[in-house]
């Protein structure tokens, strides 16, 4: 079968697409034909080795899983003789951000793992670009205690993730005020933003329509000083990143006690949950993940290029089996 390849560290250059042996599924195992899955910031992020941290999870020298990938949407080709949640032929999403070498036509996962059956009516591109988002976002919302109606920032709503938010958001029914820039406007306010600030124009964190119950920073690219004007007494500000020297873990222990404003890092957990949220969601039309570039195979370097440029809007996908040649106008191409 075709896979990507790495076997060191380094630019997306390092990546070659190679022949490798089928794996062959486990007694509790299923063996799925991967159709679509994303190049995201975990990907670039276990490529590059950066930040240094990845090496003590991902392999210190070189990388320990020589295939990438995070997530995929396939079918189940063949199972295992133990195996009793799916059957050949179901249609599959999954993910796990540890890494499940999805960069290939073929992969083998514990049917325990975390996986879903997408919904009918839903495509392979539009179940992978759901995955990642959902998941943090997911994760980001239930650390805090949310209500209905209550007014949310939202930094970064364009990418995989902050679309994701709005989104969740908006089920959950908070008031989301969301920040992009002017070319986004309308895209971020398709979502379902009640309000969309436009960085380009004033920094967000300078414009007075009052303060907010949360404000979360999809991007990494605010900080908790910044927003802590922002937030109403007891509101909490949420990151994707750590911050500069680690700062949103260290404001995350010690602000619950010495602040009336805190900040919550939220570490994700319980992959399943999310999945079922996504493929909920997905079925019901409330979630439409933004996709922004579709790849092939032979142009994996390319892909992983776009993504490290920060410059994608929602999600970058590989198409193993030209899934994206038919046209779906509930997919936002950009």
């Amino acid at each position: 079968m075709k896979a990507i390849v790495y076997t060191s560290y380094g630019p997306p250059e390092v990546l070659s697409i190679q022949e490798i042996e089928k794996p062959i599924p486990g007694p509790t195992q299923v063996l799925i034909r991967v159709e679509a899955a994303t190049v995201n910031r975990t990907d670039c992020a276990l490529l590059l080795a950066k930040p240094f941290i990845m090496r003590f999870f991902s392999g210190f020298f070189n990388p320990n899983k020589t295939t990438p990938g995070t997530d995929f949407a396939g079918t189940v080709h063949a199972i295992g003789t133990q195996v009793t949640r799916f059957e050949v032929g179901d249609r599959v999403l999954g993910f796990d951000d540890s890494g499940l070498c999805s960069h290939a036509e073929f992969l083998t996962l514990s049917e325990e793992k975390a996986m879903v059956k997408i919904p009918e009516g839903i495509r392979f591109v539009q179940a992978a670009a759901s995955a990642e988002g959902v998941h943090y976002a997911h994760n980001f919302i239930n650390k805090i205690p949310l209500k209905k109606g209550q007014k949310v920032l939202v930094n970064g709503a364009t990418g995989a993730i902050g679309s994701a938010v709005v989104q969740l958001l908006k089920h959950a029914g908070a008031n989301v005020i969301a920040v992009c820039d002017t070319s986004n406007i309308d895209r971020v306010k398709g979502l379902g933003a009640d309000v969309v600030l436009d960085y380009t124009q004033q920094d967000f964190t300078q414009i007075d329509i009052g303060t907010y119950d949360f404000v979360l920073d999809a991007v990494g690219k605010s900080s908790f000083r910044k927003c802590k004007q922002l937030l109403k007494v007891g509101g909490a500000y949420i990151s994707s990143e750590l911050g500069q020297g680690a700062e949103n873990f260290f404001y995350a222990l010690f602000t619950p006690f010495f602040s009336s404003k805190k900040v919550v890092f939220p570490i994700p957990s319980n992959i399943q949950a999310s999945l079922d949220l996504a493929s909920k969601l997905l079925a019901t039309g409330e979630l439409k993940p933004l996709i922004d570039r579709i790849y092939q195979p032979e142009e994996i370097a390319k892909a992983y290029t776009y993504v490290l440029s920060g410059q994608k809007i929602g999600n970058v996908l590989i198409d193993w089996n030209n899934n994206s040649m038919i046209a779906d106008s509930t997919i936002d191409v950009g």
